[in-house]
């Protein structure tokens, strides 16, 4: 039995996330039902996180652990051969016994993008959200350097009940403007479910004059649970890179 370690890319529209969901399409569902027809015996495909349902990945890691005489490469090309179009396998290779996809994350990047033109971006709809005007950047970045940093985000996690601990730190925030396009790249230690998307929603408000810098401090600091901003549509999220 090997441990494999795969980088895979997808595009998330038509998933309801990575997670396993009976009677429901996942991208882990997909993953692990090829490779179980590889191998032929069921296998499980642990991802470095759990993006959301409409979410998108450019390179997202798991791990499998499964016996097959093929190599690497074949394995590749197997998966690639019977996997839907909207899913793809960059690489193969093997890993030792004891490495975890998620366990061993030192951090994630993720991609927010968003148009801002006139004109309905006809092609590039399904990865980005279409913003009615246009925000403040400078103001917008002001903001984001009090999220930078370790803090306890509960009021940027859609779970209410998280019995875990909600601090994380956030080692930088870069948003930048090239046409009508803006995106905002966020790269931390981890980050809780819909994270990411509230810290859009929240950075968003701010560019637009609906919030202010004290309601961020005021949901970083305060210890019950207040709102932040809203949560950002899904299509415009892409997980770039997990490191290790």
């Amino acid at each position: 039995m090997k441990n494999y370690k795969l980088t895979v890319k997808y595009d998330g529209t038509r998933y309801y996330g990575w997670q396993r969901q009976p009677g429901r399409d996942t991208v882990q569902g997909k993953l692990e039902e090829v490779i179980s027809r590889l191998c032929g015996t069921q296998t499980e495909v642990i991802g470095a996180g759990r993006t959301d349902a409409g979410v998108h990945a450019e390179a997202m890691t798991a791990n499998a652990e499964f016996e097959t005489r093929l190599s690497v490469v074949e394995i590749r090309d197997y998966m690639n051969r019977y996997l839907p179009d909207d899913i793809a396998v960059i690489k193969v290779s093997e890993a030792s016994p004891r490495f975890h996809a998620r366990y061993n994350a030192a951090g994630k990047t993720y991609r927010y993008t968003v148009f801002t033109g006139k004109i309905k971006p006809v092609f590039g709809k399904r990865y980005m959200t279409v913003l009615d005007g246009k925000p403040d950047l400078d103001i917008m970045r002001e903001a984001a350097g009090l999220l930078v940093g370790e803090h306890d985000f509960r009021n940027f996690c859609a779970n209410p009940k998280m019995k875990k601990s909600t601090v994380r730190e956030i080692y930088g925030i870069d948003i930048k403007q090239k046409g009508d396009i803006i995106t905002l790249t966020f790269h931390g230690n981890g980050f809780l479910q819909n994270m990411v998307r509230i810290m859009v929603g929240t950075l968003l408000e701010t560019g637009f004059g609906r919030l202010g810098n004290s309601d961020i401090v005021r949901a970083l600091e305060s210890e019950e649970r207040v709102k932040a901003g809203p949560t950002a549509p899904p299509q415009g999220l892409c997980l770039v890179k997990v490191d290790y």
